[in-house]
């Protein structure tokens, strides 16, 4: 059993809700006409979706479903299967593939291909989400991307992920392990604005699944660090699940800065993927609710407003580039 203790991990407040929830309402890009995007992955399982609809729920009060999850694994249903590229399907099948006439589960014949899940976590089409800000024809100035779940060998090529962050990928492509975005694709976006472009990357790991981290899971989450990190991307991760990981936290969240059990996950996390621990951001999603929890939306809005802020340093930044090298 995780024991607690205070301990030196970031002691928060869990009274600086209304605080945060401020610092995201009054968000506004520093550049007029500007933005921030923000592109979601991780494991299959790992409450990318989960986190996408917290965020709404919190932000928009009513608890919000839009991005579909799966009520097993509690992330979103692969609403596009392996099918040829571009194939329509949209009638609610079931998330499970290989159940389905006709469609085969495919892998990659060549092990330095390095490759995306197309299991029932995450969605194989590319899709954006906004957050309701006020009105219906408002929106907050950030939008969410979540792609497919790493798994070691069905699904997408990384290629498409290292696409999508540069904002070659439009909506409504879907992700085929057979076919890899080039251009002449119709879904090949050959304008890129920089809206287009992602300006923070952010890893979902779940608490409880960090020690047990695949090899192969490690190595792809690598790769699409390195292809950030080449673009200056900023990163961060978050932690999911932690109320599963430590007994302790599920039976207070407020335990979530006191627990030696999720330090050490987080500090794990960091040696794994090579994320600073500074950048970790724990969260518990929302997902079985009706109703808020002031502790639960704390931690959601507290990991947001600084993923927000590196977003808004890298985009400002990006445009201090562009003046110099006019000059």
């Amino acid at each position: 059993m995780a024991a607690t203790t205070v301990c030196g991990l970031r002691q928060q407040q869990h009274s600086d809700k209304q605080s945060a929830l401020q610092h995201v309402n009054d968000y506004e890009p520093y550049i007029e006409d500007r933005q921030l995007r923000i592109l979601l992955y991780g494991p299959a399982g790992a409450g990318k979706s989960s986190f996408i609809n917290s965020v709404k729920s919190v932000l928009e009060g009513r608890m919000s479903t839009l991005a579909l999850v799966d009520n097993i694994s509690h992330d979103s249903f692969t609403k596009e299967p392996l099918l040829p590229p571009h194939t329509e399907w949209r009638s609610g099948m079931a998330d499970q593939t290989e159940s389905l006439p006709g469609v085969k589960a495919f892998s990659a014949t060549d092990p330095s291909e390095l490759v995306l899940s197309a299991e029932p976590e995450g969605l194989s089409e590319y899709t954006t989400y906004k957050v309701k800000k006020e009105n219906p024809s408002n929106f907050y100035p950030f939008v969410f991307n979540d792609i497919m779940g790493i798994t070691q060998n069905k699904g997408i090529v990384v290629d498409d992920v290292k696409l999508a962050l540069m904002g070659r990928v439009k909506d409504d492509y879907v992700f085929n392990p057979e076919h890899k975005l080039s251009e002449g694709d119709q879904y090949y976006n050959t304008t890129v604005n920089p809206n287009d472009k992602v300006h923070v990357l952010v890893c979902v790991i779940p608490a409880d699944t960090v020690s047990q981290m695949r090899e192969e899971v490690t190595k792809k989450t690598l790769e699409i660090r390195r292809a950030a990190s080449d673009l200056g991307i900023p990163q961060v991760a978050i932690i999911t699940k932690i109320d599963k990981a430590c007994p302790e936290i599920k039976k207070d969240l407020k335990n979530v800065y006191k627990s030696v059990y999720l330090k050490e996950m987080m500090e794990q996390l960091s040696v794994n993927v090579g994320i600073p621990i500074n950048c970790i951001f724990p969260v518990r999603n929302y997902f079985e609710e009706i109703d808020f929890n002031d502790d639960v939306d704390s931690l959601t809005l507290r990991a947001l407003r600084h993923i927000i802020d590196f977003g808004e340093d890298f985009m400002n930044h990006k445009m201090s580039q562009s003046e110099g090298s006019h000059k």
